[in-house]
């Protein structure tokens, strides 16, 4: 058997020998490359110590002298975790909820198979935001478009007709649902899919923003379509917001063609783009909608699926479960997650700084247009793209921010998002934008 000795706490923290707090930035990354899968690229010669305010990280890096292994500094966030930390890190609401229920309340985890009272609470919280009929708890952010997508094929055999197993969900190009199966099999990014097939049937992608393109579809495959699958706005292909009218125009096509309206607002939703939801940015309401990342505030994984009585009442016991959706912490979480968003006024937070922020990207655009190509955003979801050139390398900008005391990281290699919680301050955006011009200017 093994030997394995684990003791200690915080830096104290010690696992067969190897004291936590002695490592430095380059250590931590040669356990990693040594020991984990490389199925992340994080970047170099920074670590995450603990967090200083609700934007803010402690972060350990190289010591320049080299006489220590590292150096502590404080680096604004503006990633937030993939909007996983919208009400900023420990906020204090969810932060207190968590320690009352674990302390007071002592109910951590029960089953589905038995009730909980908190499972109540979360219900009714989750369908006063959200405006649904139902909710189905879920855990990891992934888990809520595959649950969608499972009821999106339900109803199309049980409700719209189509003849079995012949069901056609609709997707985007350049979505971002995760790295499921059926995520991957909507996905047109290689390296999501490289040697994953075979991929599930029944999919099929057309270009983002394209209404045309989507009512030709509709018209030619529509009596088999039960769903039109797609974020509000691409985060993770790179901030692309679509036109005013597009998603008025997709909605208006998916009731002439009676297919449901099946949203990924998992990283969109609980204020980021300046609405509680993205959605309701363009007036629309969809039949089906994923939520996740802030859903948890940060705190714990919880996700869910919110939609109409005629899709999610189609679900019968032993159809869709999961052993830790709903759980009794994670019900607290999300509901304190919800009063969190709506006692701080978050989404309208999001949409004034998230002004400001453009502002600034628009002027640094301006300033620099032979590197710049373009900034877009909605509320604090943002991001510049550079020209696609050697010199201006979305990584390097990555690595010169953190210099600047901004973590942000880039996508697609030309494209840096900003994304900030959206409790940051004035002044804390003032110091993103400064710290990415510095940085342009010296590309």
């Amino acid at each position: 058997m093994a030997e394995i000795t684990i003791s200690g706490y915080g830096d104290d923290l010690t696992v067969n020998g190897v004291r936590i707090g002695d490592l430095s930035p380059r250590e931590h990354e040669e356990i990693e490359n040594r020991y984990g899968g490389h199925n992340y690229h994080p970047l170099e010669d920074v670590v995450v110590s603990h967090v200083s305010n609700s934007s803010t990280l402690i972060c350990r890096v190289p010591d320049p002298s080299e006489v220590r292994a590292y150096v502590e500094k404080e680096i604004i966030d503006s990633l937030c975790c993939y909007s996983a930390v919208n009400q900023g890190q420990l906020n204090d609401m969810i932060v207190k909820a968590v320690i009352a229920h674990l302390e007071e309340e002592r109910i951590p985890t029960v089953p589905r198979s038995i009730r909980h009272k908190y499972m109540s609470a979360f219900l009714l919280a989750a369908t006063a935001i959200t405006e649904m009929d139902r909710v189905v708890p879920k855990v990891a952010g992934v888990e809520a478009p595959e649950l969608m997508f499972k009821m999106a094929r339900r109803w199309g055999y049980r409700v719209k007709g189509i003849p079995a197993d012949k069901a056609i969900i609709v997707g985007a190009r350049g979505n971002f649902h995760g790295r499921s199966m059926t995520a991957v099999t909507f996905s047109d990014d290689p390296d999501s899919r490289s040697d994953f097939g075979p991929f599930l049937p029944g999919i099929e992608l057309v270009p983002f923003n394209d209404p045309e393109a989507l009512e030709n579809l509709f018209r030619e495959k529509g009596d088999r379509i039960a769903a039109f699958f797609a974020e509000p706005i691409q985060g993770e292909a790179g901030v692309h917001v679509p036109d005013d009218d597009y998603w008025p125009r997709v909605a208006e096509l998916c009731r002439e063609y009676n297919i449901l309206l099946a949203l990924d607002e998992v990283q969109t939703g609980f204020g980021r783009t300046g609405k509680n939801f993205a959605h309701q940015l363009y007036g629309i309401k969809p039949d089906l909608m994923a939520c996740g990342k802030a859903a948890g505030g940060g705190i714990l994984p919880v996700s869910f699926v919110a939609g109409s009585d005629e899709v999610i009442g189609l679900l019968t016991p032993g159809s869709e479960g999961s052993t830790f959706g709903g759980y009794p912490l994670g019900a607290v979480v999300a509901v304190y997650a919800i009063k969190a968003l709506v006692e701080l006024n978050l989404a309208e937070k999001a949409r004034i700084r998230g002004a400001q922020l453009m502002d600034r990207l628009l002027s640094i655009k301006e300033n620099f247009p032979d590197k710049i190509k373009d900034v877009r955003g909605k509320g604090l979801l943002t991001a510049f793209e550079l020209f696609d050139e050697r010199r201006l390398d979305g990584h390097k900008v990555s690595l010169k921010l953190l210099e600047h005391g901004v973590y942000a990281k880039e996508t697609h290699h030309t494209t840096v998002r900003i994304a900030p919680t959206l409790t940051i301050s004035a002044r804390q955006i003032d110091r993103i934008a400064d710290a990415i011009h510095e940085v342009i200017a010296g590309l």
